[in-house]
């Protein structure tokens, strides 16, 4: 049986093949209410969009709130395949996302539990609950094939 945070990862995993589709970093995002009902579902268009902004979590976050009409999303889960950017990190902070919970470590360019931790700044004024490594060979596996055909 199917846990749920592998239920939304499967959502947000397939957001991303369709960024890998339209050749977008793939990595997808979902944001669900308490209740269980999506919010919204985005994936990466940086690449061939109007902006390097537009990451999977920033869509999908600006989505869920629009839905919602305000200005943060409290009680909220944040599904995303790759571990966030600071960018990333900073809005889920500012929108003040319950929990976040993601697929694939990016050791790169990851700011939760690599690089520059930023939940860990004592500059950070919201501290989400972080659940990481859900569906984590199937996130990782979609990237690593991703770049090897770029290469």
């Amino acid at each position: 049986m199917i846990n749920t945070h592998e239920k939304y990862m499967e959502i947000a995993l397939r957001a991303a093949q369709r960024a890998a589709r339209e050749d977008e970093v793939p990595v997808g995002a979902v944001v669900v209410s308490k209740d269980g009902n999506i919010l919204s579902i985005a994936h990466n268009t940086g690449e061939h969009g109007k902006t390097a902004l537009a990451h999977a979590e920033i869509k999908a976050l600006e989505e869920a709130a629009l839905k919602l009409n305000q200005t943060r999303l409290w009680d909220c889960t944040l599904y995303v395949t790759l571990e966030p950017c600071a960018m990333c990190a900073a809005a889920i902070s500012m929108m003040r996302i319950k929990t976040l919970v993601f697929g694939a470590e990016n050791k790169k360019g990851g700011a939760v539990l690599n690089g520059v931790q930023y939940y860990q700044s004592p500059t950070c004024n919201h501290r989400p609950t972080i659940i990481s490594n859900i569906l984590e060979e199937e996130c990782s596996t979609l990237l690593t094939s991703f770049f090897k055909q770029k290469r």
